[in-house]
């Protein structure tokens, strides 16, 4: 037989080979939705709900070995992805209606990718946030990207606040919450190679942890100042701007930035020590 003649015949015998798939598939379909329409009549708690709910998971484990394949190049292991993902398709049958006319994978494939997401989102966040601040992190990150094409520069604190529609404060509280935001594993260097090993400089003082708690305690005071005076503060050590950009937020010069920021400080100060 030509070579020809194979190919004609290859092409000849195709269609009929997808037909044969087509079928299959539709049959597994069928019977699928015909599984879940029983499984709504089933008590909850009963043996026959469990069983049948379990069958409807294992024949489901394709789309969740599919969907955990898309992250697998993100740093964490395929076993671990498939795992979080199979919690997504149990949340999925157990709230698929087969009444509504919807294909059960178009609607669980949100739902397992929701819970891929999520996780990642969840270890990547080395000191707990509340679930809030770090939306509104990820939230500032697409507004800061958008608003940074846009204008040709970063963007403000207050074009920040409108782009969102938040306060000011909130897109600060939000920048602040950023710095919580780093995996280290414990046995890799801090920074580079001849850097010891983030476990060796457990127990060490840490001047960036000293900052946080020295944010910490001006937090209560900052009530008392004046709005303008506030606000300085507040992008100088919370939205960590420099004194350049402050100026430009606010509409000053520089210097007097830095002798709102000093005498401030000053009048701070003074009352941590008397607190203390």
């Amino acid at each position: 037989m030509s070579e020809h003649e194979r190919a004609a015949e290859r092409e000849a015998g195709a269609p009929g080979a997808r037909e044969v798939q087509r079928s299959r598939h539709e049959q597994d379909r069928s019977a699928a939705r015909a599984m879940f329409v029983t499984l709504r009549t089933l008590p909850d708690g009963s043996p026959e709900y469990a069983e049948l709910r379990n069958k409807l998971v294992r024949l489901h484990l394709p789309l969740v070995e599919h969907l955990a394949r898309r992250f697998r190049n993100r740093g964490e292991p395929l076993d671990d992805l498939t795992q979080v993902a199979t919690i997504g398709l149990i949340k999925s049958v157990d709230r698929f209606d087969p009444e509504r006319g919807v294909e059960f994978s178009t609607y669980a494939t949100p739902t397992v990718v929701g819970e891929i997401k999520r996780h990642f989102r969840d270890k990547g966040w080395a000191v707990r946030v509340p679930r809030r601040l770090q939306e509104l992190r990820l939230s500032l990150t697409t507004a800061t990207a958008e608003l940074s094409q846009q204008h040709g520069r970063s963007p403000t604190v207050h074009e920040l606040a409108e782009k969102l529609a938040i306060s000011e404060e909130e897109v600060l509280e939000g920048l602040e919450s950023a710095n919580a935001y780093s995996t280290l594993s414990l046995d890799v260097p801090d920074t580079d190679d001849e850097s010891p090993a983030v476990a060796d400089t457990l127990g060490s003082e840490d001047e960036a942890l000293e900052g946080v708690e020295y944010r910490e305690s001006l937090k209560p005071l900052l009530e008392d100042l004046p709005p303008r005076e506030k606000r300085i503060l507040l992008l100088r050590f919370f939205g960590n701007m420099t004194q350049s950009q402050i100026a430009q937020e606010v509409g000053i010069s520089q210097m007097h930035v830095s002798r709102l920021l000093a005498r401030t400080l000053a009048q701070l100060r003074e009352k941590l020590l008397v607190e203390e």
